[in-house]
């Protein structure tokens, strides 16, 4: 199960950061790992973070989607969460994902 956290929308450059919790998620096999959930991320995107962003009115060329197996504060590191980031830029109304 994943549910929405929070946005964090940086002007410079423009980026919105849609972060998810999914306590399910596990790099060590006990539960999901970045391969059971690549494809879910590309989903958040054009599903949830896409429609949110046409919404708002905002121009924002890049989303990065993120889900952590507990709440984490943004910016501060910790160490013992599981972590997922990916990139997407936004073109002709599409999610395209990017490569760090």
């Amino acid at each position: 199960s994943v549910s929405f956290v929070e946005v964090i929308v940086e002007e410079a450059p423009p980026v919105a950061r849609f972060r998810f919790l999914a306590p399910d998620i596990d790099p060590e096999g006990r539960g999901l790992s970045y391969e059971d959930v690549m494809a879910d991320l590309a989903v958040l995107c054009s599903d949830f973070a896409l429609p949110a962003i046409v919404q708002s009115g905002l121009e924002i060329p890049e989303l990065v989607i993120s889900l952590a197996d507990r709440p984490v504060e943004f910016g501060v590191s910790t160490p013992e969460a599981t972590q997922y980031f990916e990139p997407f830029s936004i073109a002709d109304g599409s999610c395209i994902w990017e490569q760090f």
